[in-house]
Parts: C-alpha cells; structure tokens; sequence
C-alpha cells in the first residue's frame, strides 16, 4: 500500500463514509434490519384478551385483579452485535483490476457497518493474518465505524501469513453474546473447519469471499512469474498453455466447491465478490434471500 499522510487517510475515509451512507439512507437499511432476527423477546405491555391471542399468554394474576382476561406482549429484542472477522494476510494486497482486495473489504464494511448503526446495532473487528493483529470489542457509534474502516484500509500486519483457524478460534473465545459475524476473506486457507465450525454453532456466520479474476482464471498473458506474497516462493509458468490453464480452471472448481460444501454443511451463507460485481448488488440480493427465507420458518 502506498504511504499516505493523515490528512490523505481522513479524505480518503470521509469519502467512503459520504458514498455509503447515501445508499444505507437511500436503499439499503430496511433490507439489512430485515434480514437479521433479533437475540430474543422481552416483556412489552398487557392488554385485554382479543379473540385470536394464545391462552399461553393469559396473565392471570393482572386477569384476576381487574375481572377481565388479559394477555401479555412480548417485543423482539432488536439490538445486535455486528462482528467483522477480516483476512489481512498479504494476499489481501493483490489486485489485477479496479482495485486490491483489501480495498473491496474496506468498502464491503463500510456499507455493512453503517447500515448496522443505522439500525442501532454494535459493530466490532477481529483482525487477522496468522496471529491477532487488532480486536475491537463491538461498540455504537460513528466513530467506532470510522476506526474499522481506518484500520482494515491502513494497518500494517505484523505477519503476512494466514490462519482462518487461529481467527476462527480467538472469535470463540472473546464472543460471549451471539453475534452476526460476517468473516471476510479470501478463503485460501485450510484446516480451519473444527473452529468454523463451532463458531457457526454459536453465531449466525456470513462468509464474504472477494477474489480477484486472475484467482480465478488465469489470464491468457504468456509466461508469468508468480510471487506468493505470504511465503514469497515464486513460480514461473506459461498461462498461455491450454493444459495449464485447465488444470488451473479444474483447481479452482475443487477447491471452491470444497468450500461450499463445507459451509452448507455448518449452515454458513456465502457470498463470492469479483472485481467486476458490484458489492452494493451483491448484497441487497443477498439480503432479499435471506429475508425470504426468514418468512418461510
């Protein structure tokens, strides 16, 4: 990442800040309020009994004192904890088009972030590489938003590696209330299903996985020298040769296929994000699936 003066990081943010929530205001903050249940019911009120309410909610000591049946009302407890478990391993600072995938995560919570304050929810951050690179306990507040968004855009990890594992792990043992935990990564990484998990046994998990198009596909440019940023072994192959390119394809087919069986099977939605898509799409749509699928239960 190129350095960058304070004043550039502040411009920088409060432009992002501006952008995003123009669209939670505009289109996004009924979509995201609606599709996250609450941690539970509370006490509201009681009222006379009406034709239709449940015997179950009778109360009978207000029924007895007044000589008339009445009923108690329960409200949904709305307010969430709003975690963001992010990748800052060195991958993250790789980009072919538009731009790195670390700044894709940036905007990504920017728009989730605003839109949980909108709907008075707490955001918190759990930062990782291979070790624990910043945790933020979930907090109200604009600032708190604007401290998130800061850190995933320009703290530097003090490891480039990656461990899904020990991110997954540390959210275990720091998240007492059940959370919405939205994990944002890259996803190459492995042996992290055990925490994975056990932590979607205790929160709702929502995997983000932002991958750029030469992840995917090699693109068709001779030969290339391949760096990997986290071990920084390099690997010269021809992208031009067919067999290469289909045994590339047939990888990246298996390994996200993996992927997907594996978060089916501990009930984790996921989304996939392309340079190309457009976050703000990607997740109206996905919120609307997640909405419908709220109604159906």
């Amino acid at each position: 990442m190129p350095t960058r003066t304070p004043a550039d990081i502040l411009s920088r943010i409060r432009k992002i800040e501006i952008r995003t929530k123009n669209v939670v205001s505009e289109i996004f903050s009924g979509e995201y309020h609606s599709s996250f249940k609450g941690q539970g019911l509370e006490f509201a009120e009681v009222r006379e009994y009406q034709a239709g309410d449940a015997y179950r909610d009778i109360d009978w000591n207000v029924s007895a004192r007044l000589g008339v049946p009445y009923v108690k009302k329960y409200q949904e407890t709305r307010e969430l904890n709003v975690v963001f478990v992010v990748d800052v391993s060195a991958s993250q600072n790789f980009g072919t088009r538009q731009m790195l995938k670390r700044e894709r995560l940036a905007e990504i919570i920017a728009l989730l972030s605003f839109s949980a304050l909108s709907n008075n929810d707490k955001v918190g951050l759990i930062m990782y590489s291979s070790c624990l690179e910043k945790y933020l306990p979930a907090r109200k507040g604009r600032n708190k938003a604007l401290q998130i968004l800061r850190d995933v855009l320009y703290l530097d990890p003090a490891q480039p590696g990656t461990s899904l594992a020990g991110a997954f792990d540390y959210a275990n043992r720091v998240l007492k209330k059940r959370s919405v935990v939205f994990v944002l990564s890259d996803f190459l990484d492995q042996d992290y299903d055990k925490p994975l998990r056990i932590l979607a046994s205790k929160h709702d998990v929502i995997a983000i996985q932002v991958l750029d198009e030469a992840e995917l596909e090699l693109p068709r440019a001779g030969i290339l020298s391949l760096v990997d940023p986290e071990t920084g072994q390099t690997l010269y192959l021809n992208s031009s040769d067919e067999r290469t390119r289909k045994a590339y394809s047939r990888e990246v087919q298996q390994q996200q296929e993996k992927l997907l069986d594996n978060l089916r099977q501990f009930r984790v939605d996921h989304l996939l994000l392309r340079p190309a898509d457009s976050h703000v799409d990607a997740l109206r749509e996905f919120f609307e699936r997640r909405k419908l699928r709220w109604r159906r239960r």
